[in-house]
């Protein structure tokens, strides 16, 4: 029964095939029926991974190369080990290697040694900022890797403010190292569009946001806008970006007799990266929640802030908002209270709070712990002639609160 069985199954196999077996037909029939059959399996075998192989390889690719916060290098600073004297001029590429980037983002990094140690740079930045405006909340920017990794795969403000504030570290920092001399591709900014009213003279040292913008687009690459979740990153990406150069400041430096400002001259400088953090953090309370509709003028999709139901028209249905403002951070789905462990982070057990500020919302109305301790700082320190701090060693004590699990 089992041999009937088989030998259906052979024939079918065949018969399917009829077309690719007929080349080696006649070897074949010279063989005995068992290594026929064996050489018949193999060579159905070698055409399907050969199917599969051709499917696998057209398959759309990634929309986007990412990188900080949101791709998937480690967030720690990776120093340049010692080199011998005739590598030093390549002892950047080890850390573009080691920063699991993609194939354009490595050759970018490449090819100026300066971009492997500012794109460092930003990955720490963005990741101290993210912990220093989320260290009040239930969230506090746990990047630790299943936690960073799950949330990415998913469209909550979290994941917004991670995207906007790795474009921002990354424009800033690149910025940054060109005005400081340690890029090979850029030196400082010069403005020709700076008004030159006042006898105003270019000097200084600007920050480079022009080619620092062009860089990270052309490192971040460009994304697919089917796709409602690539263009909401996309969106929050330049967030990121427009928040950088809004907050672009002029700094003047006077010159003249006696202190006089015969003479002025200018500069662009960036804002300080805790004040760029603190309005994307502002944009996070903020975030709008979107979903997709499509233009019919044009049959393509677009981005429309989702409406609450009870704000919708009943006479008249569903309705679809304009685009929201370019400012705003955009999400997808509605953000879990983080109260208790999970994928998307560790929960608040056991997380330090301040009694009369924020234990009653990080603990989740679990209560909190209160633990007493004492502890010994610096106190009533003074200035030493010549060169040094003379401090007391003041001991008090100090309340401690901490969730309960």
């Amino acid at each position: 029964m089992g041999g009937a069985q088989n030998s259906s199954l052979y024939k079918k196999c065949r018969t399917y095939n009829k077309g690719f077996y007929t080349a080696t037909q006649e070897k074949r029939n010279d063989l005995p029926w068992s290594r026929s059959k064996m050489l018949d399996g193999q060579l159905l075998l070698g055409w399907l991974s050969f199917t599969v192989i051709v499917y696998l390889f057209n398959l759309p690719g990634p929309t986007t190369a990412y990188f900080g916060l949101t791709g998937n290098e480690p967030l720690s600073i990776l120093p340049l080990s010692s080199q011998p004297e005739e590598n030093v001029g390549r002892a950047h590429y080890k850390l573009c290697d080691r920063l699991k980037l993609e194939k354009k983002q490595r050759r970018m990094c490449r090819r100026d040694p300066g971009v492997a140690e500012t794109l460092m740079e930003a990955i720490s930045m963005s990741a101290l900022e993210c912990q220093y405006q989320f260290r009040f909340e239930r969230w506090n920017c746990t990047l630790e890797g299943r936690y960073r990794a799950n949330l990415l795969k998913r469209g909550f403000k979290e994941t917004a403010f991670l995207y906007a504030v790795s474009s921002a570290g990354l424009t800033h920092a690149m910025a940054k190292a060109c005005s400081a001399g340690r890029m090979e591709r850029c030196t400082c900014d010069e403005a020709p569009d700076l008004e030159n009213r006042k006898a105003w003279q270019w000097g200084g040292c600007g920050d480079n946001l022009k080619y620092s913008n062009k860089f990270v687009k052309d490192f971040l690459g460009k994304r697919s806008n089917k796709d409602l979740r690539a263009r909401v990153d996309m969106h929050n990406t330049n967030v990121g970006m427009k928040v950088i150069k809004a907050g672009v400041e002029t700094t003047c430096k006077c010159h003249g007799v006696s202190g006089s400002c015969t003479v002025q001259t200018c500069w662009r400088q960036l804002s300080p990266f805790h004040e760029i953090g603190k309005q994307l953090k502002q944009r996070y309370e903020t975030s709008l929640k979107v979903g997709s509709s499509t233009n019919e003028a044009t049959g393509e999709g677009e981005i429309s802030q989702a409406r609450p139901q009870q704000q919708q028209n009943p006479s008249t249905g569903p309705s679809n908002d304009p685009i929201p403002r370019t400012t705003d951070l955009l999400h997808i789905e509605d953000s879990p209270s983080f109260c208790r462990p999970s994928k998307y982070s560790p929960g608040t057990s056991a997380r330090k709070c301040y009694k009369d500020k924020n234990c009653d919302a990080i603990c989740c109305g679990r209560g909190h712990n209160t633990q007493s301790r004492v502890v010994t700082r610096p106190c009533q320190c003074q200035v030493r002639w010549c060169c040094y701090v003379e401090c007391k060693q003041c001991t008090q004590r100090e309340e401690v609160y901490t969730c309960k699990g």
